[in-house]
């Protein structure tokens, strides 16, 4: 069944008032990207967390309805809801269904990340090897496939660390990718925080798929146990992580290697210094746009 897109370009702050009239009026689902960018292929996506506004100036926001929903009705909705949204900022168009789940496997193709990972989508199976250690992959609705830069730095992070016998702790756990790896490279027991109900579900779906379940628990912010960590791990974005940064410094045991990503080049500097008054041998590492600081707990 097709369905009817409508997209509106605004400016960032006017993001939660137009989501909100949206869902409102029956949006389906709602995504956002960037106004700007000269390229569809530059428009990445993302969900911003509870309270934040999205990463660029002017974004694009595409709402998804039922294909028989009345245009006209729509705007003149929306107009009531919305008095300064101006014609020009609207455009519909009719979008095919696709049989998503397929699209992403056949896009999805395992991955290397450092000396031993592997990320397999769950229908391909892997080789039988015993120096390599294979994570089984459904990101289902949640955000974590290994990608992202970001993501693929904190894989690759967690693979140079000796994790036999942590607890690991995975703030912003979106698919559980992070915590469910760190389990298969060794980690006794890990602790996946997201304030994503969804991305909760996904973490423990992968988990099972993994055979790491009775190891893995999940929790919305707040919610978590007070247990430190021995390695501590959260690829969020930077507004967020400068905001956190003593709680995740109270969430791990001195000495503890921690590493933090969903940081854009150029954002490093105010977060080094942030973290500087808690961590000790702060490393940047980049890729592509995005950037990973490391180091110790002091």
């Amino acid at each position: 069944m097709p369905f009817l897109e409508l997209a509106l370009t605004l400016r960032a702050e006017q993001q939660p008032r137009v989501e909100e009239a949206l869902e409102d009026l029956g949006a389906l689902s709602i995504t956002l990207r960037d106004a700007d960018a000269e390229t569809p292929d530059e428009q990445a996506i993302f969900e911003p967390g509870v309270g934040e506004l999205p990463l660029w100036p002017t974004i694009t926001l595409d709402a998804l309805f039922d294909a028989d929903t009345d245009r006209r009705g729509l705007v003149g909705a929306l107009g009531e809801l919305l008095p300064w949204l101006e014609p020009d900022q609207l455009a519909f168009r009719e979008v095919a269904d696709a049989d998503w789940e397929r699209a992403w496997m056949d896009q999805f193709q395992p991955m290397a990340f450092g000396r031993r990972l592997w990320i397999y989508p769950w229908n391909i199976e892997p080789p039988q090897a015993d120096d390599l250690v294979v994570v089984r992959l459904d990101p289902g609705l949640a955000f974590g496939s290994g990608t992202h830069p970001t993501t693929a730095l904190c894989l690759e992070w967690l693979d140079g660390l000796q994790l036999a016998g942590t607890h690991v702790i995975d703030y912003g756990c979106g698919s559980g990718i992070l915590a469910i790896a760190a389990l298969k490279l060794g980690a006794a027991t890990a602790v996946g925080i997201d304030n994503d109900p969804q991305a909760l579900i996904a973490s423990l779906d992968n988990a099972a798929r993994n055979g790491v379940a009775d190891r893995l628990r999940v929790f919305l912010p707040g919610e978590e146990p007070r247990e430190p960590a021995d390695v501590f791990v959260a690829n969020i974005l930077a507004g967020p992580l400068a905001e956190l940064a003593p709680t995740f410094a109270a969430a791990c045991r001195p000495g503890v290697p921690f590493a933090i990503s969903g940081i854009l080049a150029g954002q490093q500097d105010e977060l080094l210094e942030r973290y500087g008054e808690w961590f000790d041998g702060l490393q940047v590492d980049v890729r592509e746009d995005w950037v990973r600081i490391s180091g110790r707990r002091r």
